[in-house]
Protein backbone atom coordinates (compact mmCIF):
# COMPACT_ATOMS: atom_id res chain seq x y z
CA UNK A 1 0.00 0.00 0.00
CA UNK A 2 2.46 2.50 0.89
CA UNK A 3 4.63 1.53 -2.45
CA UNK A 4 1.52 2.80 -4.26
CA UNK A 5 0.63 5.73 -2.60
CA UNK A 6 4.41 6.38 -3.71
CA UNK A 7 3.86 5.84 -7.09
CA UNK A 8 2.67 9.11 -8.17
CA UNK A 9 5.70 10.82 -7.23
CA UNK A 10 8.26 9.19 -10.14
CA UNK A 11 10.81 11.65 -11.13
CA UNK A 12 9.10 14.69 -9.68
CA UNK A 13 11.84 17.32 -7.51
CA UNK A 14 9.68 18.44 -4.38
CA UNK A 15 11.24 21.50 -2.72
CA UNK A 16 7.63 22.29 -1.87
CA UNK A 17 8.24 23.75 2.27
CA UNK A 18 4.90 24.29 3.24
CA UNK A 19 3.93 25.96 6.46
CA UNK A 20 0.87 25.66 8.84
CA UNK A 21 0.98 28.38 10.48
CA UNK A 22 -1.15 30.31 12.99
CA UNK A 23 -4.25 32.33 12.08
CA UNK A 24 -4.68 36.27 12.97
CA UNK A 25 -7.22 35.53 15.71
CA UNK A 26 -4.86 33.30 17.53
CA UNK A 27 -2.32 35.95 17.71
CA UNK A 28 -4.99 38.30 18.93
CA UNK A 29 -5.95 35.86 21.88
CA UNK A 30 -2.32 35.53 22.80
CA UNK A 31 -1.92 32.23 22.12
CA UNK A 32 1.71 30.70 23.02
CA UNK A 33 4.08 30.63 19.69
CA UNK A 34 3.79 28.03 17.70
CA UNK A 35 5.92 24.72 17.31
CA UNK A 36 8.18 24.72 14.17
CA UNK A 37 9.55 21.14 13.22
CA UNK A 38 10.59 19.01 10.63
CA UNK A 39 8.09 16.54 9.15
CA UNK A 40 10.54 13.64 10.44
CA UNK A 41 10.64 14.73 14.10
CA UNK A 42 7.02 16.34 13.81
CA UNK A 43 6.22 12.23 12.98
CA UNK A 44 8.54 10.93 16.12
CA UNK A 45 6.25 12.96 18.77
CA UNK A 46 3.16 11.24 17.27
CA UNK A 47 2.08 8.53 19.56
CA UNK A 48 2.16 4.97 18.11
CA UNK A 49 -1.27 3.91 19.52
CA UNK A 50 -3.66 1.17 18.64
CA UNK A 51 -7.22 2.57 17.46
CA UNK A 52 -10.72 1.54 18.61
CA UNK A 53 -14.11 2.79 16.56
CA UNK A 54 -16.47 1.65 19.22
CA UNK A 55 -18.93 3.56 20.51
CA UNK A 56 -18.45 6.36 17.39
CA UNK A 57 -20.91 8.17 15.67
CA UNK A 58 -20.45 11.04 13.12
CA UNK A 59 -23.03 13.39 15.71
CA UNK A 60 -21.05 13.14 17.93
CA UNK A 61 -18.97 15.89 16.59
CA UNK A 62 -21.67 19.08 16.13
CA UNK A 63 -21.25 20.66 13.61
CA UNK A 64 -21.48 22.98 11.50
CA UNK A 65 -21.79 25.73 14.15
CA UNK A 66 -22.16 29.17 13.85
CA UNK A 67 -18.63 29.92 13.12
CA UNK A 68 -15.94 32.14 14.62
CA UNK A 69 -17.97 35.38 14.04
CA UNK A 70 -20.75 34.68 15.63
CA UNK A 71 -22.75 38.28 13.93
CA UNK A 72 -22.09 37.10 10.17
CA UNK A 73 -24.88 34.94 10.08
CA UNK A 74 -22.66 32.34 8.47
CA UNK A 75 -21.57 29.03 9.35
CA UNK A 76 -18.35 27.03 10.08
CA UNK A 77 -18.59 25.91 6.24
CA UNK A 78 -19.53 28.91 4.32
CA UNK A 79 -16.98 31.12 6.56
CA UNK A 80 -14.36 28.08 5.42
CA UNK A 81 -15.35 28.59 1.64
CA UNK A 82 -15.09 32.75 2.14
CA UNK A 83 -11.39 32.46 3.82
CA UNK A 84 -10.07 30.29 1.27
CA UNK A 85 -11.83 31.14 -2.04
CA UNK A 86 -9.00 32.76 -4.48
CA UNK A 87 -11.89 35.04 -6.13
CA UNK A 88 -14.53 36.15 -3.23
CA UNK A 89 -18.42 34.98 -3.83
CA UNK A 90 -20.96 37.70 -2.76
CA UNK A 91 -22.48 37.01 0.21
CA UNK A 92 -26.73 37.11 0.06
CA UNK A 93 -29.10 36.70 2.52
CA UNK A 94 -28.77 33.65 5.09
CA UNK A 95 -25.60 33.61 3.81
CA UNK A 96 -25.92 32.46 0.78
CA UNK A 97 -23.05 32.18 -1.69
CA UNK A 98 -22.93 32.66 -5.81
CA UNK A 99 -19.99 32.95 -7.71
CA UNK A 100 -16.40 32.85 -7.18
CA UNK A 101 -13.31 30.53 -7.43
CA UNK A 102 -11.51 27.85 -5.33
CA UNK A 103 -8.96 25.77 -6.03
CA UNK A 104 -8.88 22.04 -5.07
CA UNK A 105 -5.52 21.52 -3.86
CA UNK A 106 -5.74 17.35 -2.81
CA UNK A 107 -6.31 17.12 -7.36
CA UNK A 108 -5.96 20.62 -8.46
CA UNK A 109 -9.01 21.35 -9.55
CA UNK A 110 -10.31 24.79 -9.89
CA UNK A 111 -13.88 25.41 -9.33
CA UNK A 112 -16.75 28.40 -9.81
CA UNK A 113 -19.57 26.30 -7.74
CA UNK A 114 -19.46 26.20 -4.11
CA UNK A 115 -21.87 23.20 -4.04
CA UNK A 116 -19.49 21.18 -5.41
CA UNK A 117 -17.26 21.71 -2.67
CA UNK A 118 -16.86 19.87 0.44
CA UNK A 119 -15.20 21.23 3.80
CA UNK A 120 -12.66 18.44 4.79
CA UNK A 121 -12.07 17.39 8.55
CA UNK A 122 -7.65 17.13 7.58
CA UNK A 123 -7.81 14.64 9.74
CA UNK A 124 -11.92 13.29 9.78
CA UNK A 125 -14.03 13.11 12.80
CA UNK A 126 -13.89 8.99 12.83
CA UNK A 127 -10.19 8.82 12.41
CA UNK A 128 -10.15 11.76 15.36
CA UNK A 129 -12.28 9.54 17.49
CA UNK A 130 -9.89 6.39 17.19
CA UNK A 131 -7.07 8.42 17.99
CA UNK A 132 -8.34 9.87 21.23
CA UNK A 133 -10.97 12.15 20.62
CA UNK A 134 -13.26 9.24 22.27
CA UNK A 135 -12.35 10.23 25.60
CA UNK A 136 -12.78 13.98 24.68
CA UNK A 137 -15.90 16.17 25.96
CA UNK A 138 -18.71 16.87 23.98
CA UNK A 139 -17.77 20.80 23.74
CA UNK A 140 -14.21 19.85 22.65
CA UNK A 141 -15.09 17.37 20.03
CA UNK A 142 -17.63 20.55 18.67
CA UNK A 143 -14.39 22.91 18.81
CA UNK A 144 -12.26 20.19 16.84
CA UNK A 145 -14.80 19.74 13.89
CA UNK A 146 -15.32 23.52 13.32
CA UNK A 147 -11.42 24.52 13.79
CA UNK A 148 -10.54 27.66 12.22
CA UNK A 149 -7.63 28.52 14.40
CA UNK A 150 -5.52 26.42 12.73
CA UNK A 151 -5.69 27.15 8.51
CA UNK A 152 -4.43 22.98 7.84
CA UNK A 153 -7.80 22.13 10.12
CA UNK A 154 -10.70 22.44 7.36
CA UNK A 155 -10.03 22.62 3.70
CA UNK A 156 -12.15 23.07 1.08
CA UNK A 157 -11.84 20.16 -1.56
CA UNK A 158 -14.04 18.79 -4.27
CA UNK A 159 -16.62 16.93 -3.41
CA UNK A 160 -15.28 13.76 -4.99
CA UNK A 161 -11.52 13.82 -3.19
CA UNK A 162 -13.28 14.01 0.15
CA UNK A 163 -15.38 11.15 -0.61
CA UNK A 164 -12.53 9.27 -1.81
CA UNK A 165 -10.83 9.75 1.62
CA UNK A 166 -13.88 9.63 3.62
CA UNK A 167 -12.51 8.03 6.79
CA UNK A 168 -8.69 6.94 5.82
CA UNK A 169 -5.36 7.83 6.90
CA UNK A 170 -2.39 8.06 4.95
CA UNK A 171 -1.45 4.42 4.67
CA UNK A 172 -4.92 4.46 3.18
CA UNK A 173 -5.35 7.28 1.00
CA UNK A 174 -3.49 10.08 -0.57
CA UNK A 175 -4.51 13.10 -2.33
CA UNK A 176 -4.46 12.31 -6.15
CA UNK A 177 -2.49 15.19 -7.30
CA UNK A 178 1.59 14.12 -6.57
CA UNK A 179 2.14 17.69 -5.93
CA UNK A 180 0.09 18.06 -2.75
CA UNK A 181 1.33 15.01 -1.25
CA UNK A 182 3.69 16.20 0.91
CA UNK A 183 1.33 19.12 1.85
CA UNK A 184 -0.90 17.07 3.27
CA UNK A 185 1.07 15.02 4.98
CA UNK A 186 2.56 18.01 6.63
CA UNK A 187 -1.15 19.02 7.79
CA UNK A 188 -2.13 15.81 8.44
CA UNK A 189 0.64 15.62 11.19
CA UNK A 190 0.05 19.27 12.68
CA UNK A 191 -3.42 18.50 13.28
CA UNK A 192 -2.58 15.15 15.17
CA UNK A 193 -0.11 17.15 17.12
CA UNK A 194 -2.51 20.31 17.55
CA UNK A 195 -4.88 18.25 19.15
CA UNK A 196 -2.67 15.52 20.41
CA UNK A 197 -4.27 12.70 18.58
CA UNK A 198 -1.82 9.27 18.51
CA UNK A 199 -1.76 7.31 15.20
CA UNK A 200 -1.40 3.57 14.47
CA UNK A 201 1.49 1.67 13.54
CA UNK A 202 0.40 1.31 9.94
CA UNK A 203 -0.14 5.08 9.82
CA UNK A 204 2.86 6.08 11.36
CA UNK A 205 5.24 3.40 8.48
CA UNK A 206 3.25 5.54 5.99
CA UNK A 207 4.31 9.02 7.14
CA UNK A 208 7.72 7.96 7.80
CA UNK A 209 8.18 6.74 3.97
CA UNK A 210 7.25 10.09 3.49
CA UNK A 211 8.69 12.12 6.04
CA UNK A 212 12.62 10.33 5.28
CA UNK A 213 12.39 10.41 1.67
CA UNK A 214 10.29 12.72 -1.30
CA UNK A 215 9.05 14.88 1.92
CA UNK A 216 11.89 14.85 3.83
CA UNK A 217 12.52 18.91 4.01
CA UNK A 218 8.74 19.25 4.45
CA UNK A 219 8.26 21.47 7.56
CA UNK A 220 5.82 21.35 10.33
CA UNK A 221 4.18 24.24 12.26
CA UNK A 222 1.57 24.11 14.61
CA UNK A 223 -0.29 25.44 17.48
CA UNK A 224 -1.46 23.66 20.46
CA UNK A 225 -5.17 23.68 20.81
CA UNK A 226 -6.51 25.42 23.60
Amino acid sequence: MIKNLLRGFGALSLTLVPLITSTPAQAAQGVRAAEVTTLADAVGLLQDRAESRAGYTRSSFRHWNSGAIATDGCNTRAEVLIAEATIAPAVGAGCKLTGGTWVSYYDNQEVTDPGALDIDHMVPLAEAWDSGASAWTPARREAYANDQDAAASLVAVTARTNRQKADKDPSQWMPPAPEAQCRYVGEWVATKLRWQLTADTAELDALKVFAEGPCEDTVVQYNPAV
